[in-house]
C-alpha cells in the first residue's frame, strides 16, 4: 500500500501581471509560507483525521503501551526513501501486535535525515497507519529550540507523542535538563529517553523526579539497566526497557510497561509474546542469540544487513553504515533457519547476499 498516491504537491506558478501587481500593493504574508506542512498537502478528511489523532491522544495512551517497535527506515538505490517497503515494514508490524513505532529514532537513522524528510515520514505513518498503531515521532535534539520547533510540526502532521533525548554532545547541567524537558512537555504527550552510551550523559532520576508532574510525561525510555528500571516502577513512573536483552526481566521482574524495541522488526509476533503472555524464559533464551549477533555492531547496523538478507528492504546503506561482514551474514541465516523462518517478516528464503549488491550511498 503506497498512500502518497493521492498526494501530488501542484503549485500554481503566477502570471507576471501577478507579480507586477502584488510587487506594487501593499505587502502580506504569503498563504503558502503559513501552511504547517508544503510537503504534504492533505485532503480535508485527511487533515481532519490528523487533527483528531492528535487532540485524542493523551499522556495515558501511551503509557498503555506494552510493545513499540523503533521501525527501520528502507531507502532506494539513489538514498531517497522507499516508502513502498516502509509501508509494508509497519503493515507487518500492526498485524503482528505492535502497538506503536517509533519514526525517526535512532534506529530509523533520523540523525541521517533531513528535518523535511523527517517530518513528511511522520506524516506518512500517521496518514497511512495512524487509526491502526500510535506514531510517536523522535524530534528531540541537542538544541531545545530545534526540539521545540520539530515537535510543533510533529504535532502538526497528526504525531501522537514524541520522543525526547536529552541534548547530547554540548551537553547541560542537570538544571539545564529539566529546563529543556520543562520547555518540550508543553508540546505534547512525551516519552523521555535515557541512553548514556550514546549522548555521553545520564538522566538521573532526580531530572525525571523534576519532571515527572507534568500532564504530558507518558515515561521514561531506559537504557541504564534494569535497577534504574525498578526504582521508577517502585516510585509510580512508567518506563519502557530500552535494552532488548533485557526487556523480558525488565517486563515480568521489575515492573517495566514494555519495550521499545529494534529486535520487533524482525520477529515482531515473537517480542509481542514475550510482552505479553507471561514469564517465558525458554522464548527469551531462545532469541537471546539474535539479539546479541544484532547489537555486536553499533544498532542499525545489524537490522539493516538482517532486513536486506530477509528480502524485505533493498540493501541500500546510508553512509556511514555499511554491512555487515559476510562471516556473521552466514550466521544470521543460519540464526533465521533455527529460529523458524516463519517467525520473521517476509516470506522469501534468507540469504547470504553477496558484498557486491550491497549499495552504500553518501550523497542523497
Amino acid at each position: 500500500m503506497l498512500c502518497l498516491k493521492d498526494s501530488t504537491l501542484q503549485l500554481n506558478r503566477p502570471s507576471y501581471a501577478d507579480t507586477h501587481q502584488r510587487r506594487n500593493a501593499n505587502w502580506r504574508s504569503p498563504k503558502a509560507a503559513i501552511i504547517p506542512n508544503l510537503h504534504l498537502p492533505m485532503r480535508s478528511l485527511e487533515v481532519k483525521n490528523r487533527l483528531s489523532y492528535c487532540i485524542l491522544t493523551s499522556s495515558e495512551d501511551i503509557k498503555a503501551l506494552r510493545l513499540i517497535t523503533a521501525i527501520k527506515t528502507p531507502y532506494l538505490p539513489d538514498g531517497r526513501f522507499d516508502l513502498e517497503a516502509y509501508d509494508s515494514l509497519v503493515n507487518m508490524q500492526i498485524i503482528n501486535g505492535a502497538e506503536g513505532v517509533i519514526v525517526g529514532g535512532t534506529t530509523g537513522e533520523g540523525h541521517l535525515m533531513s528535518w523535511d524528510e523527517h517530518i513528511m515520514l511522520i506524516g506518512h505513518t500517521v496518514n497511512c497507519f495512524g487509526s491502526s498503531i500510535k506514531v510517536i515521532g523522535n524530534t528531540g535534539s541537542n538544541s531545545t529550540r530545534e526540539a521545540i520547533h520539530a515537535s510543533e510540526q510533529g504535532f502538526a502532521v497528526g504525531m501522537h507523542a514524541a520522543l525526547h533525548i536529552n541534548p547530547y554532545y554540548g551537553k547541560t547541567s542537570l538544571a539545564g535538563l529539566v529546563s529543556h524537558f520543562d520547555s518540550v512537555l508543553s508540546m505534547g504527550p512525551t516519552i523521555i529517553y535515557n541512553v548514556p552510551s550514546r549522548t555521553g550523559q545520564d538522566i538521573p532520576p532526580s531530572v525525571i523526579h523534576s519532571v515527572a508532574r507534568h500532564a504530558n510525561l507518558a515515561g521514561v525510555k531506559e537504557c541504564v539497566g534494569n535497577d534504574r528500571v525498578q526504582h521508577y516502577t517502585d516510585k509510580g513512573i512508567v518506563v519502557w526497557s530500552g535494552n532488548d536483552d533485557q526487556c523480558h526481566d525488565a517486563r515480568w521482574g521489575h515492573g517495566a510497561n514494555g519495550v521499545i524495541s529494534v529486535t520487533s522488526n524482525l520477529i515482531p509476533g515473537l517480542m509481542h509474546e514475550l510482552m505479553f503472555r507471561g514469564k517465558n524464559s525458554a522464548l527469551n533464551s531462545k532469541i537471546m542469540p539474535l539479539i546479541d549477533w544484532l547489537f555486536e555492531e553499533p544498532n542499525p547496523i545489524g537490522l539493516n544487513t538482517a532486513l536486506a538478507q530477509l528480502g524485505v528492504v533493498r540493501p541500500v546503506f546510508r553512509l556511514p553504515y555499511i554491512p555487515l561482514p559476510r562471516p556473521k551474514r552466514v550466521e544470521f541465516v543460519n540464526m533465521v533457519r533455527k529460529i523458524g523462518r516463519e517467525n520473521f517478516v517476509g516470506e522469501g528464503d534468507v540469504r547470504v547476499l553477496d558484498d557486491d549488491e550491497f549499495i552504500l550511498v553518501a550523497r542523497y
